[in-house]
């Protein structure tokens, strides 16, 4: 097996596509999103109305690849807004459980339905059977990367 060029331009040139697409639409998201709403907010709201579930700010965390601190930050910012309740854990009074609200719920389908337009006119554009095509490669790094 040969050792990989360090300056190898195919990788080189995937991650400047795959850094600027991440730019570009967390740029046009966060714009479209509702007033007051920020995309780490969105993300969390997302998350937990897909799981239906509690889940500790420590697995919160770990799942969006950040601090402890920044969660804990991101989750009172929802809190205060009716957006998450947050609960002891009554076998462990250190820990805490997330829970996402009826209003937050309504907050994150206030929030699709202002992004959808905004990510429906770029698959269109790209055309269906493209994304299609391209979603499990986009996978397989997203894999990848949660390797290491």
């Amino acid at each position: 097996m040969s050792v990989p060029d360090q300056n190898d331009p195919l990788a080189v040139a995937l991650f400047s596509e795959v850094f600027m697409a991440d730019q570009l639409a967390r740029n046009r998201i966060s714009r479209a999103l509702p007033k007051g709403m920020e995309l780490s907010h969105f993300s969390v709201l997302n998350h937990l109305a897909h799981l239906n579930d509690e889940r500790s700010p420590a697995q919160l965390a770990d799942t969006f690849h950040v601090t402890r601190g920044a969660m804990t930050n991101t989750l009172a910012k929802l809190e205060w807004a009716g957006h998450v309740h947050i609960r002891p854990d009554w076998d462990d009074a250190r820990r805490k459980f997330v829970s996402i609200s009826p209003a937050g719920r309504a907050a994150r389908d206030a929030a699709v339905a202002a992004i959808t337009p905004v990510i429906g006119d770029v698959v269109r554009a790209i055309g269906p059977e493209k994304v299609r095509a391209v979603l499990p490669i986009l996978r397989d790094i997203r894999l990848r990367l949660g390797e290491s």
